[in-house]
């Protein structure tokens, strides 16, 4: 059993596809119309037959409440590897991307935690090593 497929909802699919492909560097895998919305999603230019990311519209009236507690809270709707914390917190940063925490080391990671513009918090992580 391997993971093939995961979510994160989001307020604007086409909002939400300029920034997880033009801010976070991945790319587009499927666009296919599903009524007013569309099946997007994207995966790693690393790893174009990987996992795929699923831009899913958070229309569910169950949706908005659990995001925005979530941000609330301060706790990421889902993480992202990365070789280099600190570069990408620079570079993103230069893009205007907006962190809730700054590199910091947790035990054997550093993570940072941003804001991807739909609702979202977002963890990038790096093994420290």
């Amino acid at each position: 059993m391997r993971i093939h497929l995961s979510s994160v909802f989001v307020d604007d699919q086409d909002k939400a596809l300029r920034f997880y492909t033009e801010v976070l560097g991945f790319v587009k895998k499927h666009e296919v119309p599903v009524g007013e919305y569309r099946w997007l999603t994207v995966v790693s230019p690393d790893d174009p037959d990987g996992t795929e990311l699923l831009l899913e519209p958070d229309d569910h009236p169950a949706v908005k409440p659990y995001k925005e507690a979530l941000v609330h809270d301060g706790i990421p709707a889902t993480a992202f590897a990365v070789d280099d914390v600190q570069a990408e917190f620079e570079r993103m940063s230069g893009l205007g991307v907006q962190f809730t925490q700054k590199p910091t080391a947790m035990g054997p990671v550093i993570t940072a935690v941003l804001d991807d513009t739909c609702g979202n918090l977002i963890q990038i992580a790096q093994q420290d090593e």
